[in-house]
Parts: structure tokens; C-alpha cells; sequence
């Protein structure tokens, strides 16, 4: 059992389990019907992706010290109690079931599925 950290869209891997989207928006021209088919996700918990606000810092970050600026902002995002509560489930889970987490963006370096990792590592999760 464990968590894996995915890219959207791509090729589901054996063993990823349920496929959550922690991405602000569904992915536009796919039918809802479609999602999961189409390799995007199983269930959309938008709670756990930065606000629009943070995407479009992120989306705009060209340095180190604009990035870091983005993770420190996205890390207080998480720390808020309901945004705990959600990773400490999927911290949780992932000691009982094969689940992955994941965002649309090609590079996970510059990714908020990234730091999510980290934050659900920290939470005690099981990463693949």
C-alpha cells in the first residue's frame, strides 16, 4: 500500500489505485463522465491545490526566489485545519490502500504536486 505522486493525464502506472486530482480546475473539454477514462482522475479534491491566486504566482515564477516565495505561500495554505485534516487522511490511507495524487503540470519540480508530496510525507504517508 502506499501513495504515488502523478501527472494528470498520463498513463496510469499499476498499482496507483484511486487517482485523485489536486488541481483548482477539471480539465477543460473533457466531459466529467470522462475523467477518469481519460486517465485525469477519480475524484476531484480541489481543497488540496493552491489558490488561483498561488497557481498564477507559480505559473509566473522565473526565479528560485520567486518560487520559494510560492512554496511558502502554498505550505500556509495547507496548514490550515481543514487542509490538514485532508492530508492526514490521505496520510492515513496510503497505509491501507494504493492511492496516487496529482496535477496536470509536465515538470514536478516546479509543481505544487511536489511539495504536496513532501507535506504528506511529513503527515507520515507511505510514497511510493
Amino acid at each position: 500500500m502506499a501513495l504515488r505522486v502523478v501527472r494528470l493525464g498520463g498513463p496510469r502506472e499499476p498499482g496507483e489505485g484511486l487517482r485523485i486530482g489536486t488541481v483548482r480546475r477539471p480539465p477543460r473539454g473533457v466531459p466529467k463522465a470522462e475523467f477518469a477514462s481519460r486517465d485525469f482522475y477519480d475524484v476531484w479534491l480541489p481543497e488540496l491545490s493552491p489558490s488561483q491566486e498561488l497557481v498564477s504566482a507559480a505559473q509566473r515564477a522565473t526565479t528560485e526566489r520567486e518560487w520559494a516565495g510560492f512554496v511558502r505561500a502554498y505550505r500556509a495554505q495547507m496548514a490550515t485545519p481543514a487542509a490538514r485534516h485532508l492530508i492526514d487522511l490521505l496520510a492515513a490511507l496510503s497505509h491501507r490502500a494504493d492511492i496516487s495524487v496529482g496535477c496536470y503540470c509536465e515538470d514536478e519540480n516546479r509543481c505544487h504536486r511536489g511539495v504536496l508530496a513532501q507535506l504528506l510525507a511529513d503527515a507520515g504517508a507511505e510514497i511510493a
